[in-house]
Parts: structure tokens; sequence; C-alpha cells
């Protein structure tokens, strides 16, 4: 492999594609242009070397079709095989269509405003520039030892990211200025960082790693009076100099000794209320769901506060976040406070899939649904005399049978439209009011998806996102860029928003020491 492959791309790496821009020198034995060549002419050569110039991927242009006005007064470089790629996208009825469409919008709309060549550079708004690359690798090998070199490493040419990987190897050959590569594909990171080119993922809409690694809450240190006044008057406003960096509906846990302490909600300026949670939520006919834990107090606080319309919650498996937000949901509409309650979910496989399912919808929908019909039986099932007593062998069997058989506790409340338990699918277009609206495995959606959820949203209705960010299976996200965690970065500090994480596991031990230990 040459020297000049494997050299280390110009300049320092920047942070954040959308940081600020640096000056770096051309290093020795890099290949220059070549005379018999107008490089600029394919779109290889920036408009200026005072600022970086970031390639970009197909798969950062899916995630956030407005990525390209986030990266500041730097260079964007978008390779012509991108736009091949897009063009097989654009006609999926789903957001990856809508979002090939939405960037095919955007470049169209620059580019027409721009009035100069799109292999030259457009100017934007940030001060820097966007152009494509309309570079085939094939018809440049033999004027270049570097491409040359590329080609017997990766002969499969005809693979899409060996070609967005040859064109951002020459971007980076004919400027001075650093070039990254920026794309969410990790395998094609660590291709990219094998032959020298320096390579980010799309940072702009992650999330700050302390964010979703520490779920304790906030300690504040009281003096003993006035925790007592908190006590008793249910409200406590503290000097703004111990409040700095709160946001408002942040639960915290006022303390005067490790053993003097109790939980509040910031309510903003400063002011802290004391939490509204009853003793248990009882469904009529079902069974009462206590809160266990500080975090679980928490959380139901803010389910039941009707000036909060958005609740997010981070929690690991067996935490109790989805009981807890069926039973406070089904209180709330037998209490008349809405008109009903919608369950939904993002329908990802864990693993491989059992392949199409027969039947209708609904029995289509039940595999992937399950888990939610488990927290509604639970909820509504009619609770056991504690002196029942032993039943004979035959007796439980038939008893069982004819439980198999019965109608569900929560069938009628589906037949007559209350509740509603439906895949995420179908809710594009949909306007949702005076409805509590529970979304689990939130951490599955990306950015964009999760944005058309809370858009969805009208007057009078709640949305209560849930999920453990550790846990997704889906491929575009991963546990700092995942539309849970980006919702609630988003939306932090909004009065009408408030966010809860469970650490500690309810379900069982074993449950708990598998989320921590495994």
């Amino acid at each position: 492999m040459t020297a000049a492959l494997v050299s280390e791309g110009p300049g320092k790496r920047g942070q954040r594609p959308n940081g600020k821009t640096g000056n770096a020198s051309k290093p020795a034995g890099s290949v220059t242009a070549d005379p018999s060549r107008d490089w600029q002419r394919f779109g290889l050569v920036s408009p200026h070397q005072k600022a970086k110039t970031f390639v970009l991927d197909t798969n950062v242009l899916l995630h956030d079709p407005g990525c390209i006005e986030r990266f500041a007064d730097n260079h964007i470089c978008i390779p012509v095989d991108v736009l091949s790629e897009l063009d097989r996208f654009k006609n999926e009825q789903n957001d990856r269509g809508a979002s090939a469409r939405a960037i095919h919008r955007k470049l169209s709309e620059v580019f027409a405003q721009g009035g100069a060549s799109v292999t030259s550079g457009v100017p934007t708004d940030g001060g820097g520039s966007i152009r494509l690359a309309a570079f085939s690798a094939e018809d440049h090998a033999e004027v270049s030892p570097v491409l040359t070199e590329f080609m017997h490493l990766f002969p499969a040419m005809d693979k899409v990211d060996h070609r967005i990987l040859a064109c951002a190897l020459m971007v980076r050959e004919q400027n001075s200025s650093p070039v990254i590569l920026v794309t969410k594909d990790l395998n094609l990171q660590l291709k990219a960082r094998a032959i020298g080119i320096a390579c980010e993922d799309y940072l702009n809409d992650k999330a700050e790693i302390r964010d979703v690694a520490s779920y304790d809450l906030q300690r504040l240190m009281v003096d003993p009076m006035e925790l007592q006044r908190f006590a008793s008057s249910g409200e406590i406003t503290l000097p703004p100099g111990e409040t700095t960096g709160l946001a408002v509906n942040e639960y915290v846990l006022l303390q005067v000794s490790e053993k003097q302490t109790m939980p509040a909600r910031h309510a903003g300026k400063g002011r802290f209320v004391r939490l509204q949670v009853p003793e248990s939520i009882k469904i009529p006919k079902g069974q009462p769901i206590r809160p266990l834990n500080l975090g679980q107090q928490c959380l139901l606080d803010a389910l039941l506060d009707p000036d909060i319309s958005l609740v997010t919650c981070y929690g690991q498996a067996g935490t109790g976040k989805t009981l807890l937000a069926v039973a406070a949901g089904l209180s709330e509409v037998f209490q008349r406070r809405y008109d009903g309650m919608t369950i939904s979910r993002p329908v990802v496989a864990m693993g491989e899939t059992l392949g199409f399912l027969p039947g209708t919808l609904n029995e289509k929908l039940r595999p992937w649904l399950q888990p939610i019909y488990d927290a509604l039986d639970i909820v509504m099932r009619p609770s056991v005399p504690a002196n029942a007593g032993p039943r004979r062998k035959q007796e439980k069997k038939q008893q069982t049978l004819a439980l198999d058989t019965a109608p569900k506790p929560y069938d009628a409340l589906i037949e007559q439209g209350i509740l509603e338990i439906e895949a995420l699918c179908y809710i594009r277009g949909r306007s949702i009011p005076n409805r509590f609206f529970i979304l689990d495995e939130a951490q599955q959606l990306t950015p964009l998806e999760a944005k058309t959820i809370v858009t969805r949203m009208s007057r009078g209705s709640k949305l209560v996102l849930i999920g453990d960010p550790a846990q997704i299976d889906n491929p575009y996200v991963d546990s700092r860029s995942n539309g849970l965690v980006y919702t609630r970065n988003r939306l932090k500090g909004e009065a009408c928003s408030a966010h809860i994480s469970l650490s500690k596991g309810e379900r069982s031990p074993l449950a708990e020491a598998g989320a921590k230990l495994m």
C-alpha cells in the first residue's frame, strides 16, 4: 500500500459537522492535481481552502434531510452515487421514502437558486458551500496512483459504498484543507479509517453521553427548616444560584442528610413543588397498582399532571415503565379527563423474524403488540380474594380453560373505541385530539419518526414516550441518536414536558440482575 494512501488526511479532524473551520497544509508525498484533468469540473475541488469539506453518505441524508443546513461555514460534497441510491428509496411509502423525497426537493431548491454549476459549489446560508461530485473512479485510475492502489484493495467498484469511498479519497487528494467523510455506517467508517480518510458519525442530533449514562436524581442540599417548610406547605423557592442548570419539570431530591430527603419537581424559576402521587391506582374491577420506588413516584406524578402534555421515560427492562403508563392512562380515561387511550409501538424485530404472518390486520399485529396486552391484562384483571384457599387440580384446569376462552376485560373498551392498540406505521397524517397516547419502545424510532408522532398530538392530548436507550434493534439509530433521546433533548426545559429515568427493577431480582450485569 502506498504511503499516500495510508497517510492521515490533512489537518485536524473536526469534532462536530457544524464545528468551526481550520486551515491545514498539504502533506508531503500526496498526489498533486493533474494538469490534463480539470478536477474542479468533477466537483472534487472546494471553492476555497479556508474551510473543512464534509463528504456525506446516503444514510446521513436519510437520517436528517435538513442536515445540509447544519454544517455552518464548511463545504459539503455529495457524490452522485448518493443521489442514485436515494433514487431507489424515493417511491417507498414510509419515512425513508419521505426523507429521500425531501432531500431531493431541498437539493433542487438549493442548486436552482445558486446560479452556478452544481459541481463548482453553491453558497449556503451559513457561509459555506454545497456541491455534487460527478466522479468515476474507473475513468481516472490511470492518472492517480492512490486511486489505482485503492481499486486493488476494493476491486468491487459496483458497490455504492466503495464508489463513495473512492470519491472521498480523491476529494482529499485535491484539497489542502481537511476532508471528512460523514456516515452512520460503521463498516464504511472502518474502511475509511483503514485507508487514512478522516471519518465521523453525524453528531448534530446526538445526545451527550452523560444524558443517557446517569439515571440518578440530582440532589440539592437545603436547610432543615426549609425542608420542614416544604413538607408542610408543599412548595419552596430556592435562590437562583442553587438551581442553575435545572430544567422546568425536572425531578430532584431535596436533601438535609443521607436519611433526610424529599423528592420535588422544579416548576421553574427556583420554585419546587411536592409530588402529587396517589397511594395506588385502581381501575374498576382491576388490581391496584402502587409505585414501588422513588423513580416510579416521579413517573406517576408526571403521568397524572394535566399541565404536562409530554412525558419521556428511560428505564431498563423490568422497571415498570410500561405498566405504570398503562395504569395511569386507564385511570385518567375512566375519570373522563381524556376521551380514550391509544397505545402503540414500533414494529422492529429482535433478531430473525418468522416471515409474513397470516390472518387479519389485528392478528398480524398481535405478536408485535403482545407486551401491551400483557400490561392491560395485569391492570384490568379481577383481583383474586386472599382467602380463596387451594383448589383441586381438575377444578383449577377447568377454570384456566374458561379464562382462556372468556373475553378479556379490555375487549369492550377496544370495541367502543375508548382503547386503541395499533402499529405505529399508520399514524402519519392523523390528528389525535384529547387522547392519552402511550408509545412503548420509543428508542426504536428515528428522530424524524419521533417528530412525526409529536406533531400528531392535538389539543387536550398527552404523549408518553417510554423505552430503554440501551436496547435498540433498529440499525439506523443508536443509544445517543434515537427518537426517544432526541425528543427529550430537544424539548427539555419546555413547560409542557417532563422526563424521568428509572433505574431500579421491580419485575424480579433475576430480571434486575440480568439487566445490569448481562
